[in-house]
């Protein structure tokens, strides 16, 4: 079985990797992913500086999914840029991560990181969970103008990782001004923003940051997601390379997002909960859905979703 994909000319071993922001910030992370089953190793979204992010607790696992405000804990740019040659050494593809707390910050970290040569950048216009910064990609002028001014410094592919969108007039807008800026592929979707978790034993919320407001993952978010990768799919009319996120936490969530159009798929509650161990399990149970279904790659049902 082949669950290897490609995604704007580089080939990736197997179509699973973590999300940025699972086990990715410190160097030891980084590495263990490097060594597991990931088909990537994809940063943590990074800023200038580094920071400690968000007081603890700041993640929260609940049967059916996640609740996290991390506020972008990292090690900083500087601190990636050195590490990428090392990572790339171990033998697959790394996707950096690039992230800002204004937008004057993501040309300076784009250029010292292009010239690290990932093999790939991912603009994060999606963190929900800095107190007081919105999401950028909530607002269609502000993503335009920072994706053509990374645009001008990266030579390397090229993604965004985008919120969920709720409204068909939106996945419209951001695809027109995607198809304006460059862009060679997609990460849909970041975490589904600003929940709330309660704990009634306890009569409090969960996490700390935000009065107990953070962002959704797992399997609760899967409709969000695939809503999200079909709806560009089909925007970009299969053309555009799509990374599914959201809700994987089994082989068949996988092949969902890849009938509804996703070339990849990122992992972030389940790494989160299980260790790089679940990529192992995630392949096996791929495969085993795929040749049930007589598919005999991961390409061969990309897109492949049947409407009534």
């Amino acid at each position: 079985m082949d669950l290897s994909t490609t995604i704007a000319g580089i080939r990736f071993p197997s179509c699973f990797m973590n999300a940025s922001g699972a086990l990715c910030v410190t160097k030891e992370e980084l590495i263990a992913l490097g060594r597991s089953r990931a088909g990537a190793i994809v940063t943590k979204s990074m800023t200038v500086e580094a920071r400690q992010g968000n007081p603890a607790p700041r993640y929260y696992g609940f049967p059916g999914g996640s609740i996290n405000s991390m506020g972008l804990p990292n090690l900083g740019y500087k601190a990636y840029a050195e590490l990428i040659p090392e990572l790339k050494r171990l033998g697959k593809p790394v996707i950096a991560s690039v992230a800002g707390l204004c937008e004057d910050d993501f040309p300076v970290i784009a250029q010292a990181i292009n010239e690290a040569q990932p093999d790939l950048i991912e603009v994060n216009l999606s963190c929900p969970n800095i107190p007081g910064k919105p999401q950028i990609g909530y607002d269609a002028e502000a993503s335009e103008r920072l994706m053509k001014r990374v645009r001008k410094v990266i030579t390397v592919p090229m993604g965004v990782k985008l919120p969920p969108y709720f409204d068909p007039a939106h996945h419209k807008l951001m695809g027109d001004v995607i198809g304006r800026c460059g862009v060679d592929f997609l990460n849909l979707i970041n975490s589904v923003g600003n929940g709330l978790v309660v704990d009634p034993e306890t009569e409090t919320v969960v996490i700390k940051p935000k009065g107990g407001f953070g962002g959704l993952g797992g399997t609760i978010i899967k409709p969000v997601a695939l809503a999200n990768v079909r709806a560009f799919w089909k925007h970009f009319e299969g053309r555009m390379p799509i990374i599914g996120t959201g809700g994987v936490m089994n082989g068949v969530d996988a092949f969902e997002h890849l009938l509804c159009g996703a070339s990849a798929v990122q992992i972030g509650t389940a790494l989160v909960e299980e260790g790089v161990g679940v990529f192992d399990r995630l392949e096996q149970e791929l495969a085993a859905c795929l040749e049930k279904r007589g598919y005999r790659s991961v390409s061969e049902c990309r897109g492949k979703l049947r409407e009534l």
